[in-house]
Order: structure tokens, then C-alpha cells, then sequence
């Protein structure tokens, strides 16, 4: 199997999909809206994306590609970040000028940053991995990138300061992603494929009134069915309304919640379920990662 992931090898993304389909191979795209396309296109068989941070909350462009393409969540998993410090063998802390690494990265490692390497320049990029791809491949040891074990062993930087995200309690969780024509659980984790069953669904509303999102989400608390997410997103092409992403407990099949569901279409302007999964397990960094 081919997992399409963003980012460069040595990425967080790539370190998920691994952990998702163990014995499949990788393959990285530049940008979310490129995964999804190779998916789509069939080029690859599944994807995987990160759909939000346990510190710096929802990945909104991959909740909006959800809503755009015909795919399906097969699983779920998240992932604890750790991140390194890496730089040319040899580079010394105390000459760093500019720090390299994903908006989030930096933002997760602010503090460290701000204390230990205080005339550094935070420097955005696109990708963790591709920062510190970046940095080997410019060789100046007055620069140094925010990323993976995994990428520095990908990369031969050496790790000049370890574990320096400011809060431990950082987790991004992942969505493994299949064509909604085979939604196949083919080369996933056994870990991945039993436990508590959970949906992913969105809905718009038919009206803009008083009581509507209300009326909406009732119909899941008339079944005693668990809320466990609720995301907004603009409806493009219609300003002030908005589409709404839920998570749910419970699978689509289940009596109670497809009594919801058909309670809800009853209401809303549409309603889409984009997967029905079981909870995801923890991974902490894995081996090399």
C-alpha cells in the first residue's frame, strides 16, 4: 500500500502514517490540498493528515478538504510530540541566528527559544522535516531547525538541545482517509481497528433562526448519544452561515444513531457522514522518531 502524507520524510505526518499502517509505504506531498488530490486521483491508496493539536486546536484547512472531496475516516490516531533542536555536527548552541520549522513547532517551543537562544530568529516553513532538510542542505552552522529524531537521522543533523516543546501535554491527532467507494481497514494497526466506535459527520443548517443549532444537536442528547467535538467553519459562497463538523460516539449502524441521523435530515439543509472509526490509541515518539 501507498500512504500519501504532507510534508518531507522525517515529518510528524510520516511518523503517523506510519504508526497507522505499519508495513505500507510512504509517500510525502507539499500540501494538504495535494494529498487529497492523490487520493482522490487514486495515485495513492490512503492518507493521512493531522486534523488537530492538543495546544493549538483544529488543522481548519483539513476540515475544509473533508467537506470537499469524497473520502471516508477509516481510523484515528494520535501522536506525542517531541521536539528537537538539530543543527550541523559541530554547531554550538551559543551560535544559532535563526531557528527553522513549521508556524506550530515554533509557536509549541516558544519558550525555549525565547530563554536559551534569545538573538535566534524565528524563521517559518512549511514542514518540520523540511526545515531541518533545509538546514543540512545550506550548511551553515548558524542555523538550526525545530524537528523529529526521525529527520535528524534522515538528515545527519546532529540534536543540539532534546525535548524542548513547552508543554508535555502535546498530542496531534491523525485521520487515516480512504475513497469513499472502499473504505477498507486493509494494512491498518490491529490496534487501530477495535474499541469504542465513534462518527464523524457534518451538517448545515436550513435556516439561520433562533434555536436551530439547538434543534440540531438535540437530536443526539433525545438519544442520550455523546458529543464529542463541534466544529464550525464558514459555508463558502454563503456569508454567515456556516457548515458544522461533529464527532460523536457510536457507530453510523447503531439503532440510536442512525435514528439521529435521520431526525437531523429531517431539519438540516444536508447532512454528510464522513466516517464511522473506532477510537484511536496513543503513540508515544517511536522508535527513532
Amino acid at each position: 500500500m501507498r500512504i500519501a502524507f504532507q510534508g518531507e520524510i522525517g515529518a510528524y505526518s510520516e511518523e503517523a502514517a506510519a504508526a497507522l499502517y505499519p508495513d505500507a509505504g510512504m509517500v510525502p506531498f507539499p500540501e494538504f490540498d495535494a494529498v487529497f488530490d492523490a487520493l482522490a486521483a487514486s495515485r495513492v491508496d490512503r492518507a493521512v493528515v493531522p486534523i488537530e493539536n492538543s495546544l493549538h486546536g483544529s488543522v481548519h484547512r483539513n476540515y475544509d478538504l473533508l467537506r470537499e472531496h469524497d473520502v471516508t475516516i477509516v481510523a484515528e490516531g494520535k501522536l506525542r510530540i517531541r521536539h528537537q533542536l538539530l543543527g550541523l555536527p559541530g554547531a554550538k548552541l551559543e551560535d544559532i541566528v535563526a531557528v527553522f520549522s513549521h508556524p506550530q513547532a515554533l509557536g509549541q517551543c516558544r519558550d525555549f527559544v525565547k530563554k536559551t537562544l534569545p538573538h535566534a530568529r524565528a524563521t517559518p516553513a512549511y514542514d518540520t522535516a523540511g526545515a531541518a532538510r533545509d538546514v543540512a542542505s545550506v550548511g551553515n552552522p548558524a542555523h538550526a531547525a525545530i524537528a523529529s529524531r526521525r529527520a535528524a537521522s534522515e538528515y545527519a543533523l546532529a540534536l543540539l538541545a532534546e525535548n524542548i516543546e513547552s508543554n508535555t501535554a502535546n498530542y496531534t491527532r491523525f485521520l487515516a482517509l480512504a475513497r469513499r467507494n472502499e473504505p477498507s481497514l486493509d494494512g491498518l494497526a490491529p490496534e487501530t481497528t477495535s474499541g469504542v466506535p465513534k462518527t464523524s459527520l457534518l451538517f448545515a443548517q436550513s435556516e439561520n433562526i433562533p434555536g436551530s443549532l439547538f434543534k440540531s444537536l438535540a437530536v443526539f442528547a433525545l438519544r442520550d448519544i455523546d458529543l464529542l467535538k463541534i466544529e464550525s467553519r464558514p459555508l463558502v459562497g454563503s456569508p454567515g452561515k456556516y457548515i458544522f463538523h461533529l464527532d460523536l460516539a457510536g457507530d453510523a449502524g447503531s439503532e440510536a444513531v442512525m435514528n439521529a441521523l435521520r431526525h437531523l435530515e429531517e431539519i438540516a439543509a444536508y447532512v454528510t457522514v464522513l466516517g464511522s472509526y473506532v477510537e484511536g490509541p496513543t503513540w508515544d515518539s517511536m522508535p527513532g522518531g
